[in-house]
């Protein structure tokens, strides 16, 4: 493969989303078929939570539907990929050398933060998947390490995925506001989202590291920032997280954000998406 694949931040949102896929699907889809095939996908989501890394090594993978309360049709939904336990030991080995205690977990699958955006990126299930688990008690910075150690794979063809939601407050989610194209997002997201670009435009690394203490609004769009922290990983996988491609596809609930981004020498693939947005 001659380029680089960029690495991916996506924001899921609700588990609606596999049902109404708004403006989020058909770009997700359209990400997917303006990239080149990859030979295996890994994703880590705030879903699968762990003390220390664990990469799922199922031959076939399963698709977890790990929440309540929503429409039946949500609990038939599958995404029948095979996993990859190759990559699951080589992504061991590649965090174990630099002295994480990684192992493989053949206990998880896929939870709704991976399967839900797969459907939509690549509808056919037939690239090879695992999950990478969250150590949602680290702070951004680890997150980013963690990437970093996994950067090489995207020369190989691998497509590294961070799911998880640019901004995530339940609390303050309006259940009956439909869809939106951003122009009314609620407006402390719209300062949380414009003080990132800000700070990516000028490749100001630390400053998003410690995005907690110095961007509008940190807290109140994410009273735990494991929604977040998957945007770090997805940083620290690029050849070059400044050359990024932001893909705004406005909001959900009137503050979910669900922005996604493209980071990378390959994000440059994606400039046709962004120029029509």
């Amino acid at each position: 493969m001659s380029t680089t694949l960029p690495s991916l931040f996506v924001s899921h949102g609700s588990p609606m989303l596999a049902v109404e896929p708004g403006r989020t699907g058909p770009l997700l889809n359209q990400i997917g078929q303006y990239l080149p095939r990859p030979k295996a996908i890994v994703v880590v989501s705030p879903h699968w939570s762990t003390q220390t890394p664990r990469v799922g090594n199922l031959l076939k993978q399963k698709v977890i539907h790990d929440f309540g309360g929503f429409p039946s049709q949500l609990y038939t939904l599958d995404y029948p990929a095979t996993g990859a336990p190759d990559l699951a030991m080589r992504i061991v080995a590649l965090l174990q050398d630099a002295g994480l205690p990684a192992q493989t977990d053949d206990s998880w699958g896929l939870d709704h933060g991976s399967w839900v955006p797969l459907r939509y990126l690549y509808p056919q299930a037939d690239i090879p998947v695992l999950q990478l688990s969250l150590q949602p008690q680290m702070p951004p910075a680890y997150h980013y390490r963690v990437g970093q150690l996994l950067a090489p794979l995207a020369k190989e063809g691998v497509l590294l995925i961070g799911s998880g939601s640019f901004t995530h407050n339940l609390r303050e989610l309006q259940r009956n506001a439909a869809e939106s194209d951003g122009s009314d997002s609620a407006p402390h997201t719209l300062q949380f989202l414009h003080w990132f670009l800000q700070q990516m435009e000028a490749g100001k690394l630390q400053a998003l590291l410690d995005y907690r203490t110095s961007a509008p609004h940190a807290v109140r769009n994410h009273p735990t920032d494991e929604h977040l922290l998957t945007l770090f990983f997805a940083m620290g996988a690029a050849d070059d997280w400044t050359r990024l491609q932001h893909l705004d596809t406005g909001s959900t609930y009137h503050s979910l954000r669900m922005d996604a981004f493209a980071f990378g020498s390959g994000a440059a693939l994606l400039t046709p998406l962004t120029a029509a947005a």
